[in-house]
């Protein structure tokens, strides 16, 4: 029975052994029934984060420390505008004293035109120059005629030498009796002949001389310079056109190269009624505003009035002249002066003083000031204001004339920063 009972025993043990190994190889089975695990994002997140604050923190260091763009205007000294003071207004016009239309003394084609609208020249500069193959060819020609006429001259001397001995040897012999005063007498009207000859040479090596120096003279009118030192206004001709110092009628030849204005000469000229111009004297003070800047004074007096009235409009001529000359000055401008009285002439005119834009100024609890720009950067500047006079205000203390200040500014300032001038 105990024999049996082992045999049946075996298979049970058997099956349960293997049950063991399926139940262990099913544990290994990967479950994908189970939802994926998400993604940790936080990191990225938080990276992202802390690039964010540095760029910003870059863009405020720059912004803090950085230039900042500012508009600015130079202080200048204007004339004070006292109510009562004018005893004649009158308008006129900005002129030029010194102007030139720059043409050729002769007439060609222009090869080369160096200048344009607005560029300042100096006295002398080339401002064209025309084709001088001509002028080239006569000089060549010219200098030719005198290497022939110096080479004649030295021929003739060499032959005078040779007669002069000839005649020394004749009158040796004619002294002696050797030899005939017909023979004497051919060596001497030899002699004489070359003599003449060498005369006459040396007046064709004069001629052919001069003849060099009017070649050259013509190949440097080919050349155009600048009579004197201004800014160019106008340009008139081009490359390949013709050129005449004489009008051509209506042709397609140019007088001219371009028109030079000296602006150091600009001054002022109006027509004053005849019946007022008792009240202008000469060196009187003038107040100037240009139509262009209507809130800018200028300093100005009286040059001379022009001895001659026009009869059509019965108006007398009157220059002015500005006492400071501004680059803002341009010709042709429109001009409206202000004749001041008597009292107010010369030194018993107002003090000049200084008249800045309002939005240049600035309040804060310690005070009214500008910013000054020095060195590419501004410094705080206390002044004492006066009254206004439109958008302009009056500065009595603390700028001077050359002092250049901020008008805007794309941000705040502070002493010491750094600041960009827009154009």
């Amino acid at each position: 029975m105990r024999g049996m009972h082992s045999k049946l025993g075996g298979p049970k043990n058997n099956n349960s052994a293997v049950n063991d190994k399926i139940d262990r190889l099913s544990e290994l089975k990967i479950d994908r029934t189970e939802a994926p695990a998400k993604p940790r994002r936080w990191p990225w997140v938080l990276g992202g984060v802390i690039v964010a604050i540095g760029v910003v923190g870059l863009l405020l260091t720059a912004i803090l420390n950085g230039p900042i763009e500012v508009q600015s205007e130079t202080v200048r000294i204007t004339q004070a505008n006292t109510a009562g003071a004018s005893v004649l207004d009158a308008s006129g016009y900005v002129v030029a004293r010194r102007q030139a239309t720059v043409s050729s003394k002769i007439a060609g084609k222009v090869l080369e035109v160096l200048i344009e609208e607005g560029m300042t020249v100096a006295k002398d500069q080339v401002v064209a120059r025309l084709d001088n193959s001509t002028q080239k060819a006569q000089l060549a020609l010219a200098e030719a005629q005198l290497g022939s006429a110096k080479a004649a001259l030295d021929e003739v001397r060499a032959q005078l030498t040779q007669a002069e001995l000839d005649l020394g040897r004749a009158e040796e012999l004619a002294r002696r009796q050797l030899a005939s005063a017909a023979d004497l007498d051919a060596a001497r009207a030899n002699a004489d002949t070359l003599r003449a000859r060498l005369v006459s040479g040396e007046g064709n090596v004069v001629v052919a001389r001069r003849s060099v120096d009017v070649s050259r003279d013509q190949m440097d009118n080919t050349i155009i310079r600048a009579p004197f030192a201004g800014v160019v206004v106008t340009k008139n001709a081009q490359p390949g056109e013709m050129i005449s110092p004489i009008s051509a009628g209506g042709g397609f030849t140019r007088t001219g190269i371009c028109t030079i204005v000296d602006m150091a000469s600009l001054e002022i000229e109006v027509d004053v009624n005849e019946a007022y111009i008792q009240r202008v004297q000469s060196g009187q003070s003038v107040n100037a505003v240009l139509d262009a800047y209507p809130d800018w004074q200028i300093p100005a007096e009286v040059i001379a009035i022009v001895p001659t009235a026009d009869r059509q409009k019965a108006t007398v001529r009157v220059r002015i002249g500005f006492r400071e000359i501004d680059s803002r000055v341009l010709r042709d401008m429109g001009v409206k002066v202000a004749f001041l009285g008597k009292q107010q002439s010369k030194a018993e005119a107002p003090a000049a003083t200084i008249f800045v834009s309002r939005d240049a100024i600035r309040t804060d609890s310690e005070g009214t000031f500008v910013w000054i720009i020095r060195n590419d950067a501004v410094q705080r500047r206390a002044i004492t204001t006066g009254p206004s006079s439109g958008a302009r205000q009056q500065v009595v203390a603390g700028l001077g004339a050359g002092d250049r200040i901020v008008v805007a500014a794309e941000a705040e300032l502070t002493p010491g920063q750094g600041i960009r001038i827009s154009q």
